[in-house]
């Protein structure tokens, strides 16, 4: 597969990350229990590569290493594990399930920290092994259900799904290909939630920032109306359109404030449960902040205009004959 047009490179999993299948097990070091539950997947060689997954330390598994043996462990299993010492050539143990006997594993390589089920989840320690076991017969088996992870290149990855279909059906008749997504697809099942409410948001905000600029701006005609007379006068005594415009958006420049004072007071207020619908967003970050203050501010600048505009251009004489 990695020769076909538009494939950047292929790789082997037991499932890919955050599909919601797992794999654990508690973790044994020096002969002792450390009663931390790590997850594990298996991988074949270029997966961490595939899946962009930043190597730190050590290496990749080769094509000939085979499981139980080698390991690859992420940052924080590093950190619950060994305390944040280099794991590097060390040796750890899972059980098999059998409640006897263990697994052993060397440390070779330490990656960078991944979500493995769940976006949602915090960093769990994750090992990666080894995707092909040596059997009885000295023949190489999968370990598990094979997923061939496939980086594409620039292009949609929909546009290769027959082509990986008909290259593994003619490769290997006898595998049924199924359950083709794409991570982003995978992604975006865990933030369903967070998008359904994005989108509410964004409507009522919307809806109510335009009623907000239509009050704005029949407030402020209104005013103009009643006090034409008085701006007039104060034109002709020499009133520059600055100050006219000061004058007239005085109030609605007041009440503007005021209003985004209480909007921060509320969201400061309920940060936690902002923070609870929110994923990896810090619900204090200035950019949450001042986006809104400066959308709020400038519908008020823009509803108001037009009333200014009428405000400065009111011919002083005609309002004096007027009167």
């Amino acid at each position: 597969m990695r020769s076909l047009p538009g494939v950047e490179n292929v790789a082997m999993a037991g499932w890919p990350l955050l599909d919601g299948n797992g794999w654990n097990g508690f973790i044994w070091v020096n002969g002792q229990s450390t009663d931390v539950l790590a997850y594990f997947l298996a991988v074949s060689p270029s997966f961490l590569e595939t899946m962009r997954i930043p190597l730190i330390q050590g290496r990749d598994f080769r094509d000939d290493e085979s499981f139980p043996g080698k390991a690859i462990v992420n940052e924080a299993f590093v950190q619950q594990c060994f305390g944040g010492r280099n794991p590097i050539g060390q040796w750890f143990e899972k059980e098999t399930g059998d409640g006897v006997t263990r697994w052993r594993f060397e440390v070779v390589g330490i990656v960078r920290n991944s979500h493995y089920r769940n976006l949602r989840e915090p960093m769990t320690p994750t090992v990666y092994v080894p995707f092909f076991r040596t059997n009885p017969a000295g023949r190489r088996e999968p370990i598990s259900s094979v997923s061939f992870i496939v980086r594409t290149k620039a292009g949609s990855p929909a546009s290769l799904i027959g082509i990986l279909r008909s290259e593994v059906s003619r490769a290997r008749p006898e595998l049924r290909v199924s359950n083709i997504r794409t991570q982003v697809e995978i992604n975006d099942a865990h933030t369903v939630r967070e998008r359904l409410l994005a989108m509410l948001a964004a409507f009522f905000a919307g809806v109510g920032l335009l009623l907000a600029a239509v009050g704005v701006y029949g407030v402020l005609h209104y005013s103009v109306l009643q006090r034409q007379k008085e701006i007039g006068v104060r034109i002709a005594l020499g009133a520059g359109a600055f100050d006219i415009a000061k004058q007239v958006t005085a109030e609605m420049s007041f009440m503007t404030a005021i209003g985004i004072g209480a909007g921060l007071a509320v969201g400061f207020a309920t940060v936690r449960f902002i923070a609870s619908l929110l994923y990896e967003v810090r619900s204090t970050d200035p950019s949450i902040t001042s986006t809104p203050i400066l959308v709020i501010a400038g519908t008020a600048m823009v509803a108001a205009l037009p009333a200014v505009i009428r405000a400065v251009r009111i011919d002083p004489a005609s309002m004096l004959r007027v009167d």
